[in-house]
């Protein structure tokens, strides 16, 4: 029995407070990974690392905290600068729609779960190569939350239109069913494999499953029901 309904805010912000202080975090993050010795230190105690010990004195090993940590994290400006442009573009609209709390809560669960999907696969990868030390990477990024916003977005604003490289327009639906297409394809052939497929593909179904939570989809029901 539902003991109400979720209202979202009416009040629009171009840089709601979650959102802008994500791009402030993963951008002083970024900063800080520019000097080599910090950067070393921050991948190998927040980077998220395969489960088992480390084949190499001063590689980096799992802990509890990189399920969440590695997700502010970035290889480089470019993919900086694309996880942070897609966090804005698709996340301002949820933010305003859903509301800050709710919108941190579904982020973070997305990270997380994107964290879940990926590890096994970077644990199986690194046994099936016999121990081979270059196999033992970690993975870092806010993909994983992003990808889940993306799906979030496609199920919100399923016709709104997507413009590709900022001509050809695509309604979000089916952008997201064949961005997702794309990821499970690469993820399975094993193509691009520096790129955490599986990962992007977590932060979806984690961002799926909780949404479908929020709406009364599941056996487990919330206290407040989720329209729109």
């Amino acid at each position: 029995m539902y003991q109400g309904t979720y209202q979202p805010p009416t009040r629009f912000s171009v840089f709601p407070p979650v959102i802008k202080n994500l791009l402030i975090l993963n951008v002083l993050v970024f900063l800080a990974q520019i000097v080599p010795e910090t950067n070393r230190i921050l991948i190998n105690w927040f980077g998220l690392w395969p489960l088992g010990g480390s084949p190499i004195i001063g590689l980096g090993e799992f802990w509890p905290w990189q399920l969440l940590s590695y997700g502010f994290l970035h290889g480089s400006p470019s993919h900086l600068l694309f996880n942070m442009f897609a966090l804005w573009m698709f996340g301002v609209q949820i933010e305003n729609t859903w509301g800050s709390q709710r919108f941190l809560a579904f982020y973070f669960a997305c990270v997380i779960g994107a964290a879940l999907i990926q590890m096994p696969v970077v644990t199986w990868d690194f046994m099936a190569s016999g121990g081979d030390p270059r196999w033992w990477v970690p993975t870092i990024g806010a993909s994983g939350g992003v990808f889940g916003i993306l799906l979030a977005f496609g199920m919100m604003f399923p016709d709104q239109p997507i413009y590709l490289y900022f001509l050809f327009p695509i309604k979000a639906k089916w952008f997201v069913i064949g961005y997702g297409l794309i990821e499970l394809f690469a993820g399975v052939s094993g193509s691009s494999s520096a790129v955490a497929h599986f990962a992007h593909l977590g932060g979806m179904l984690f961002g799926f499953l909780l949404i479908q939570y929020w709406r009364g989809k599941l056996p487990w029901k919330p206290q407040q029901r989720m329209y729109w």
